[in-house]
This record gives C-alpha cells, structure tokens and sequence, in this order.
C-alpha cells in the first residue's frame, strides 16, 4: 500500500455506506464530527453506494452533506444541491426478469429479493445467502448474458453491464466541474473497485475481499466503521 498523499488538493471524499459508513448497528457516534469536519475544512462529502435513492436520501439529510448521491451501484444519480434533476442511467426492467428466470433454475433461489426492490428502478437485488456462483453462471448462457451479478458482502446484485459506481461518478463529478484525480474514494466491497479505478485515491476499509484492497491506493488497518474513522481522522490531520 502507498502511503498517504500530502500534496494533494482534495476536493471531495466520496463514500460507500454500508460496511464503510455504517454497519447493522448504524454510524459509529466518533464519525458524524469526523465526516462533518471534513466539510469545515473544505473538502465535500459525497454518497455512492448499492441502495436505493430513497434509502440514502435521509443518510445525506441527516449528516448535511455538501455532495451528492450516487445510488443503486451508479444507475441513479442526483445532485440536488446544485440543483440538478434526477438522472436514471439504465432500465432495471431485464434485471427483474432474469431473477424471476433464476427462480425456475436454481431451487429455494428468493426472486423477490430485498425489500428495497420496491423502489429500485435500475437493477434488481438479491439476498447475500443466495448461489452467486451458479447465478453467474446461468446468465452468462442465458439471454441475459447482458447482465452482470455483483456482490457487496451485504446483497447480490443484477446489474445492467453498461452500469457501475464509477458511471455514475464521473456524470455526478462532471455536474459539479471537479476533476476525478481531486477526489479520494472509501469503500470495502467489490462493487466499489469501478469507482476506486475513477479517483485520484482509494481507501479500502476491510480486508474481506482481496480484490478490493489490491485495487485500492491504501487499505486502513482497522475493519469496517473503525477503518473510515482511522482513514477520515488521517486525512484530517493532513489538511489541518
């Protein structure tokens, strides 16, 4: 891993949230002063993350961040702030489909998915205990071979191949006139490699995943909410 930059003019912080900002337990109380500081110093606080928009909505509200939000893996983005409409970047209609088809092939498989699926509008999401294996392995001779299965360590999810986080980071990032090398990406699952390839730096903040930390610039030593406060309260102590 290469150590920290210090000559950087970072102009945003763009975080995944589950797993990195927050657990099943919620935010770690230590973050919220952290995250906020990061805006006192200048630095804008962005959301990417495999949730629906109507999930991460009161996120973004409750910890008021200047940034935006990427949702469902890069397949939405708004930019409210800037005062930018809703922008849908793909059709969530085929990931529907190919999951209620997996249902037919592999037994017990749940094509309903997570209750979130209500207002996903792009992919379609699939509980983290069903086959990943076997799922990719029927679509790809399938005719939804168009489709890509991603997994977070929290979900599996039907994705559209033209669709990932750093899709929808780079428009997000083009709304906002701020050069992708200026931005520091935190994250801890595979989903978030695309995004980690599109920044100036990466944080990956667990090691449950070998690929992520290889594809990062920097891996913390601590795991989960631990990791990003380690990662934020570094990152502090430079810009100060």
């Amino acid at each position: 891993m290469e150590e920290f930059p210090r000559d950087r003019d970072w102009e945003m912080v763009v975080f995944d949230i589950d797993g990195t900002l927050m657990d099943f337990e919620g935010f770690d109380p230590k973050m919220i002063p952290l995250i906020r500081r990061l805006e006192e110093l200048g630095v804008l606080v962005s959301l990417a993350s495999g949730r629906t928009l109507p999930n991460i909505t009161p996120i973004m509200q409750s910890l008021a961040l200047s940034g935006f939000i990427v949702a469902e893996n890069g397949g939405i983005v708004w930019d409210s702030l800037e005062g930018h409409e809703i922008k849908v970047l793909a059709d969530g209609s085929r990931a529907r489909e190919a999951a209620k088809w997996l249902a037919t092939k592999i037994e017990g498989f749940d094509e309903k998915g997570i209750e979130s699926n209500r207002w996903r509008e792009t992919e379609w999401c699939l509980g983290p205990h069903e086959n990943y294996e076997e799922m990719c392995k029927l679509l790809i001779d399938s005719k939804w071979s168009d489709l890509l299965v991603v997994k977070t360590g929290f979900a599996i999810h039907i994705i559209s191949s033209s669709i990932d986080k750093s899709v929808g980071l780079k428009l997000a990032l083009q709304q906002r006139g701020i050069d992708p090398q200026n931005v520091i990406a935190c994250g801890d699952g595979p989903n978030d490699i695309p995004m980690f390839d599109t920044v100036g730096w990466s944080v990956s903040i667990d090691n449950r995943f070998q690929e992520v930390v290889d594809a990062s610039d920097y891996n913390t030593k601590n795991n989960g909410k631990k990791g990003t406060i380690e990662f934020i309260e570094k990152l502090i102590t430079i810009l100060e």
